[in-house]
């Protein structure tokens, strides 16, 4: 194999796009809060209408199986990268509240379908034996890149003093040029398995979808609360945050491909175990914490938590029938962004009354999900998708 070919492997083109992904996603992330306020002339009632539209994709990520009709995945995964660095391209140059709404819709729906596409994609192309450490490269190469898109928007704003329609153009353009740098570089690589093109929802995956729509109502409540908690109770300027992410970014740039190794050593079973219960502890602690530097321990902690997410992932891939990868990429990704479109606004309310009971209705959730993984089997796999007794070390006969 030629050193050219050997780097025009589907697990390459994922590598790449995961570089990609942040650079326009990053960028629109750190300005959109400043952008809509002075620009546009947001308040809080259209940031939060904003962000609903933002989701609407998201939940409705399960229509890509009809979208596959019409076009292969590596082609969706490819169009979609290019619809989310053009949406974010155009974001500076639209400052009006049905602009940004406009723009906000064209990236989130680009960003939602490449998230799809490409979990579907991760999960027809890794095999089995090295997914999860492959999942955590991406994880890490993703946050590697977000260091750059948020280093460059510090460097251009505050140090060049580029006015941020510019910044967003060349995010966005970053991006959209991977795309296209994509389309032409790699081959357009065989499937091997025809995917399914309809919908799908089957009782044996009933555990992955249970897991998938707890973990997207924990996420809901840490994005959402998390931050503005740093803001409200401990007083973290736009610059203090921006060094949290900054040094978020970096530890999970360094730990995430080892927590990859980690649950390919260890199994599904006990790494959601892990997770769920240092979940635990992390809600409760943010319940009471006095301390901010105690604070942004915890806040890191958390999206190293998330990192062993990639078990969900692996775990579905060793149970699923290989052409239900992209419907149920589908099926998930609406799963997991019910409650992303209720609980926000519902939180919203028990925050005036109790920040407290906000992370800790966390924990709950974290503790429902830590009672879910006792059913993932130590082995899982096809037709051994969940284990309703307490497994067993197997038992040496006496001599």
């Amino acid at each position: 194999m030629s050193p050219t070919s050997r780097f025009k492997r589907p697990e390459f083109l994922l590598f790449v796009m995961a570089a990609a992904m942040p650079l326009a996603f990053g960028v629109w992330q750190a300005l959109l809060n400043n952008f809509a306020i002075e620009r546009a002339a947001f308040s809080g009632v259209e940031i939060g209408i904003l962000q609903s539209l933002r989701e609407i994709p998201g939940f409705l990520a399960f229509a890509v199986v009809f979208v596959l009709l019409l076009m292969r995945e590596q082609t969706l995964a490819l169009l979609s990268l290019l619809l989310l660095g053009v949406g974010t391209a155009m974001t500076g140059y639209f400052p009006s509240i049905i602009g940004l709404y406009a723009t906000t819709v064209i990236m989130s729906l680009g960003f939602h379908y490449y998230e799809t596409v490409n979990q579907s994609l991760q999960l027809q192309w890794f095999d089995k034996d090295h997914a999860a450490h492959n999942m955590g490269r991406m994880i890490a190469i993703g946050s590697f890149t977000s260091l750059i898109a948020f280093g460059l928007v510090w460097l251009l704003l505050d140090i060049t003093k580029m006015e941020m329609e510019h910044v967003y153009l060349l995010g966005g353009g970053a991006t959209a040029a991977f795309a296209v740098f994509c389309w032409f570089y790699f081959p357009k690589f065989p499937q091997k398995v025809e995917q399914h093109k309809t919908i799908i929802l089957r009782k044996r995956y009933w555990l992955y979808y249970a897991l998938t729509f707890m973990s997207g109502a924990r996420r809901q409540i840490f994005v959402v609360f998390a931050g503005f908690l740093m803001v409200e109770k401990f007083g973290f300027d736009a610059a203090a945050i921006s060094i949290m992410f900054l040094a978020n970014g970096a530890l999970n740039m360094l730990v995430a491909p080892k927590i990859g190794q980690l649950i390919g050593k260890w199994g599904e079973r006990r790494s959601l175990g892990f997770e769920y219960i240092g979940l635990i502890l992390v809600f409760t602690a943010y319940a009471f914490v006095e301390n901010p530097w105690v604070a942004v321990v915890l806040y890191i902690l958390d999206h190293l938590f998330f990192s062993m997410a990639i078990a969900m992932k692996t775990y579905f891939q060793k149970i699923a029938d290989p052409k239900d990868m992209a419907p149920t990429a589908g099926v998930s990704f609406t799963i997991n962004h019910i409650a992303a479109v209720v609980l926000p606004a519902a939180y919203g309310v028990l925050w005036i009354f109790s920040p407290a009971a906000v992370f800790l209705t966390g924990a709950g959730l974290a503790f429902i999900s830590l009672v879910l993984s006792r059913f993932v089997p130590v082995k899982p796999v096809e037709g051994n998708e969940v284990c309703w007794k307490k497994p067993v070390e197997a038992v040496q006969p006496a001599e």
